[in-house]
């Protein structure tokens, strides 16, 4: 626990881990919230560090939605844990290259993915509602879901991180015609695989602030199992307006970063 970390602060980082439970579970991105947070919270802690803590918080939360969601939602764990080691490859490749990279040259890149993205969802109102296909998925589907959401979002996860899980969600449900409710399900197991050799690698540096951690995941935990609880209550409508409302955050984000951000 950093030593000159003041009750409000630790507060404010509680109440961000609690929230990005909450995002992280019904769409994914809690990211987005809780790694600024920390930053702006401890901004004299290493970079390191602020990965390191920021993995062994978003595990537990990540951990929890999985659990709920397998509970209540029948989803194709082989399927899953497939492309879960093909995006535990590929977010070791993207942290390796991660150094060498211009953040700013990426930042325009993602902006105009996400925007793709946002606007495919909202010029086809259906997409993700309709049930999920209850026959077998092809071996080209799930060969191409591994391609893009295994190795290529998750060489994104390694290279830069912020809004994987809805980069997730809308591959499954595009590539696997899955609901959106299917796809968040499916998505936390291969966040869940993502994160766990992330922290394994961190924890091996020594660059996890473990006591800071503990702590913020368990506001996490009750984010992430509230979040999932009301995705599966509410539905694919639901977690449809969530993915909209965080992916124009994202791209806020990233804009403010490029244009106005020291």
């Amino acid at each position: 626990m950093p030593a000159d970390i003041s009750l409000t602060v630790l507060s404010l980082l509680c109440l961000a881990a609690l929230t990005a439970g909450w995002i992280d579970a019904v769409v994914g991105g809690g990211g987005l919230l809780l790694l600024p947070a920390l930053l702006v919270g401890l901004p004299h802690t290493p970079a390191a560090f602020i990965l390191g803590t920021n993995k062994s918080t978003a595990i537990v939360g990540t951990t929890a939605a999985t659990v709920t969601y397998l509970r209540k939602t029948p989803i194709d764990v082989r399927i899953a844990l497939r492309i879960g080691l093909a995006a535990l490859a590929g977010s070791l490749a993207g942290a390796f290259f991660a150094a060498g990279i211009n953040s700013d040259v990426l930042r325009p890149v993602i902006m105009v993915v996400l925007l793709a993205v946002l606007v495919f969802v909202l010029v086809r109102p259906a997409f993700g509602t309709a049930p999920a296909p209850s026959g077998p998925v092809t071996r080209q589907r799930v060969l191409a879901a591994v391609l893009i959401a295994g190795l290529g979002i998750g060489f994104y996860d390694g290279l830069i991180g912020p809004g994987t899980g809805a980069f997730l969600v809308v591959a499954l449900a595009a590539v696997l015609h899955m609901d959106l409710v299917t796809s968040s399900a499916t998505a936390k197991v291969i966040n869940v695989c993502t994160n766990a050799g992330a922290l394994t690698m961190f924890a091996f540096q020594g660059t996890v602030m473990w006591q800071l951690g503990g702590l913020l995941a368990l506001f996490n935990l009750v984010g992430g199992m509230v979040g999932a609880r009301m995705a599966l209550k509410r539905g694919a409508g639901f977690v449809r307006g969530v993915l909209v409302v965080v992916v124009v955050a994202l791209l806020c984000k990233l804009a403010f970063d490029q244009w106005f951000a020291a």
